[in-house]
């Protein structure tokens, strides 16, 4: 049993819900309400049987960590389990950078901020997520974010690794579970706040947190019913480090050797300052008429919202490839200050791929205001009912709102006119992986021959002329509406000389993604609707004076776009001109799942098996201008868990599962869509097949006593009808209209490829040295210390189909590392709590090249992040806090690698790392403040 009297809880409610809240509480006397409470919890703490978990609060991380293992060695599956304490006692603000803890679980981050979970290696696409069992689909589809939902709604997270037939086939790498809070989880009237304050490093910007738990428990009838509401806010102000590259084989560079040489065709720093957001606010009411049957009433809405300013300086360093005539003969580099050249891909002048000197090329800058905004509504009401005979019914309804707001306030193009003189001549350094430096000097022109060289040197780079071009305003909403009904009826029955559970459930799922667009671009050259939004066509008066707040060493200096300014053009446009639908851009798409499963479980004193299969008809309709698809599958799932116990510690588990990966909404739909901003095209495929997977788990665990884990497992996945995301030019003219020519956009599709597999091992250990140190003769408080560790090894290989003039290869699976692991040391004792966390991922495949001109595949580097946390109980009620994030500040990279890529004239070589695509850093945050509970 665990009981829990002191569960410290985030979320914070606004002075309407707050007020709310009173009124529905107001029969009760919270002094009295807590003095019970303590009562029942102190009579509990005393009654508690041998074994029993008893969660006083006293040492938070150690009866976290006993409540999850209890949960986690009870289950008939695989799982892995992360108490509520284990959240609010980690720096983790979101459910992706608290789940990360748990063995097997990679994150990966947007912006520093870990934004999508990988189990085992597998892809993100693999792990579902859901509310109390129910599944969610996130706002940007089945790229499940959990960033977009605080840590502050759950009292639990169970991450379930092996499929059973009760999970959506879609289930293929397992499950994350987020378990939401109820009244039967405290003793009687519980409240629980939370206030802090913290700063990030760059630019001293503020962070903000707050929560609120109420909750009580009253007699109705003859029975109980319980109310929770709660609510969080957190608030994250950043600055952003960040330069990009990209990488290209240049076709006018035949000199020797060209066959190995990549150039950056463009080179860019994004600026950013952001404002991140998230509320959460929940409601549940359960009541329970009898020992027999409940009946739940739950609410879930959680916004994140990402208020992004940035300023973006595009260097086109190809602007004048043109000017390189083709030779094969071989020459001598020598460095030339006056070519007839732009310098551009030009060996014989000096110039390397990562060093030289560029004459007269183009600045493409754009200042970017976004209101991007997600969320996710979440309304379900359960019923639970016994009767006689050992039959149990279970009845849900959930009906799921989620939004994706990509609302781009407004969007100013400033661009080099085209006379060259009046043009940036730009030294590059690209030596250093983690460093672009840029030299910006005037360009001078000399006659016969017409020859560029370097000018005076230049420092400030808004002094050079670049003209306001155009300024776009974006709306965009896509929504996700779902509805779900589930049944499922349950017999308890000997079967096989064992105690036999037998399920038989029935699911209904709809979902429709419908997507709203709408733009207006107005030219740099109309002057009259400019002045009517108040825009200026100078950039230096739209501008302001703030100088650079990050710590990237840039080689130039830049003014921050006026966000005021560009906020209020936006307010004028939409109050003054009509937007256009971008009629391309615009689908609707339902997918409905009926599903039916049979499940049997059966337990004997020596452990148990579960066992059945699963079988679902999907129905996709995809929707698009004058477009109508429709594709039906019919799919089966079966499974098989042996759960066998060694001794009361000691257990083996064993799985076979299947799962399939279906793509996405937007990848099926049945027509093409761009994004001027972007300059990308994207098309769906209604007929792409699921990425099917059969696997097989085996895992020995050890519950140590008097209280600690040591798990060793392995686990292998074969894998069918690889999706895979084609990349190329577009290369037609189909969508060119409005004046803008599309034919050199990036266009990207999904298609099945062939197989592949995963495997790995899997090590973790929970051990506390409390219960040994009498015995080792060790001082009382030593017994404090504790550590968690875990390790995921993995390999994986699939067939990348052929395409173009790259023969069909094996790669690795994306989004897979070979090594992940998480060190945690911790010591508790005297109301003192400190932890320090680490966690490290090495690389992973993030694309896979189609072709042999744009730098090959693409990897992220390895991604770290050292956390320390610090408590100390005041009293049994207020406690402080002290957390210390992203300490070792490494950098996010992203790089290409050519090496394999297999042509008709190469063979694959050594990774090549120095090709850096996106680097970015973030800084270190500190944040404080105070609990308390009551």
């Amino acid at each position: 049993m665990i009981r829990n009297r002191n569960r410290v809880a985030f979320a914070q409610l606004d002075r309407g819900l707050l007020g709310s809240v009173a009124l529905a509480l107001v029969w009760a006397s919270p002094a009295a309400a807590a003095e019970a409470a303590a009562a029942a919890g102190d009579a509990a703490a005393e009654d508690a049987a041998p074994g029993d978990i008893v969660v006083t609060g006293k040492r938070p991380i150690a009866e976290s960590e006993a409540a999850a293992l209890q949960v986690q060695k009870n289950s008939d599956s695989l799982v892995t389990v992360l108490a509520s304490d284990g959240i609010g006692r980690l720096p983790d603000q979101n459910i992706a950078q608290a789940t990360s803890r748990l063995p097997g679980v990679a994150v990966e981050r947007d912006q520093g901020q870990a934004r999508y979970i990988s189990l085992r290696g597998a892809p993100k696409t693999w792990t579902t997520l859901s509310f109390d069992g129910i599944n969610v689909v996130s706002p940007e589809g089945r790229d499940a974010r959990f960033d977009s939902i605080p840590s502050a709604i759950a009292k639990q997270v169970v991450v379930a690794k092996a499929v059973t037939p009760d999970m959506p086939g879609e289930t293929v790498a397992g499950n994350v579970n987020v378990v939401t809070r109820s009244a039967f989880d405290y003793s009687g009237f519980h409240v629980a706040a939370k206030a802090g304050y913290g700063q990030a490093e760059y630019g001293k910007r503020p962070e903000y947190e707050g929560s609120l738990v109420l909750s009580q428990r009253l007699p109705l009838g003859g029975g109980e019913i319980g109310l929770l509401v709660s609510g969080s806010y957190y608030e994250r102000n950043m600055i952003t480090d960040n330069f990009e590259h990209d990488w290209e084989k240049v076709s006018q560079d035949q000199r020797p050797g060209a066959a190995t040489r990549y150039w950056v065709q463009e080179t860019e720093n994004k600026l950013y300052r952001l404002t991140r957001k998230n509320w959460s606010v929940s409601g549940r009411l359960d009541w329970k008429p009898d020992a027999d049957n409940t009946v739940s009433l739950r609410s879930v809405y959680t916004i994140f919202t990402d208020d992004e300013a940035r300023d973006n300086y595009r260097f086109d360093l190809d602007d004048r490839q043109a000017d390189l005539v083709p030779n094969t003969a071989a020459c001598t580099p020598t460095p030339n200050p006056t070519p007839t050249t732009s310098g551009y891909a030009d060996i014989c002048i000096g110039n390397d791929p990562y060093k030289g000197t560029i004459y007269g090329i183009d600045i493409r800058q754009r200042s970017t205001l976004r209101a991007f905004k997600q969320s996710i509504l979440t309304n379900t009401v359960e019923g639970s009912h016994a009767f006689a005979g050992g039959w149990t019914l279970n009845w849900l309804g959930n009906y799921t709102q989620s939004k994706d707001d990509r609302t781009v306030t407004g969007e100013a193009s400033w661009e080099s006119p085209s006379t060259r003189t009046l043009r940036p001549t730009v030294g590059y350094d690209f030596t250093n992986p983690g460093v672009s430096l840029l030299t910006l000097s005037t360009t001078n022109q000399l006659a016969s021959p017409t020859r560029f060289q370097a000018g005076t040197a230049v420092t400030a780079i808004d002094t050079f002329t670049k003209p306001l071009t155009a300024i776009t305003f974006l709306d965009a909403v896509d929504t996700t509406t779902a509805y779900t009904g589930r049944l499922v009826l349950a017999k308890t029955l000997p079967l096989f000389g064992a105690e036999a559970t037998i399920k038989a459930g029935f699911q209904f799922d709809q979902r429709s993604k419908v997507v709203v667009e709408n733009a207006l671009s107005i030219a740099g050259t109309d002057a009259t609707r400019l002045a009517a939004i108040g825009m200026p066509t100078d950039y230096n008066a739209f501008s302001i004076t703030q100088p650079f707040l990050g710590k990237l060493p840039m080689g130039y200096t830049f003014r921050y776009f006026d966000n005021v300014k560009m906020a209020a053009a936006g307010a004028a446009a939409r109050a003054n001109y009509a937007f256009t639908p971008n009629a391309n851009n615009l689908y609707d798409v339902t997918e409905r799942v009926y599903a039916a499963y049979l499940m049997g479980t059966l337990r004997y004193t020596w452990g148990s098996v579960i066992g059945g299969v699963r079988l679902e008809k999907v129905t996709n309709l995809g929707i698009a201008t004058g477009i109508t698809a429709e594709v039906n599958q019919t799919l089966v799932f079966p499974s098989l868990h042996v759960n066998y116990n060694l001794d009361e510690t000691k257990k083996l588990r064993l799985s076979f599962n299947t799962g399939a990966a279906r793509a996405d909404y937007d990848q099926m739909r049945p027509n093409v869509t761009f994004n001027d901003l972007a300059q990308t095209i994207s098309g769906g495929n209604p007929a792409v097949r699921p990425e099917r997977a059969k696997g097989i788990d085996a895992y020995f665990e050890w519950y140590v006593r008097p209280q600690g884990y040591i798990s060793i497992g392995a686990f292998y996945k074969d894998i069918t009808d690889v999706l895979f995301t084609q990349t190329r030019t577009f290369g037609s003219d189909a969508l060119n209209f409005g004046g803008v020519d599309r034919s050199n956009y990036i266009f990207t599709g999904i298609t099945n490829g062939g197989k592949g597999r995963l495997f790995g091992a899997e090590v973790a250990a929970q051990l506390q040295l409390d219960p040994w140190t009498r015995s080792l003769g060790l001082p009382e408080w030593m017994g404090g210390f504790g550590v968690s560790a875990n390790l995921t090894l993995n390999d994986s290989a699939i067939t990348k189909p052929a395409i173009g003039n790259v023969p069909a290869r094996k790669v690795r699976l994306p989004n897979t590392s070979d090594t992940v692991y998480n060190v945690g040391v911790y010591y508790e004792k005297y109301g003192l709590s400190l932890r320090l966390q680490y966690q490290r991922r090495s690389l992973w495949l993030d694309a896979i090249a189609d072709n042999d001109v744009d730098g090959g595949d693409t990897y992220w580097d390895a991604d770290e992040e050292l956390d320390v946390s610090a408590r100390y109980a005041i009293n049994k009620h207020v406690e402080i806090y002290f957390d210390a994030a992203n300490l070792t500040n490494q950098p996010g990279r992203r790089f290409s690698d050519p090496s394999g890529i297999l042509t008709a004239t190469g063979t694959p070589t050594a990774m090549v790392r120095t090709q850096t695509i996106e680097w970015e850093r973030f800084g270190r945050r500190f944040t404080g403040g105070v609990r308390v509970t009551f």
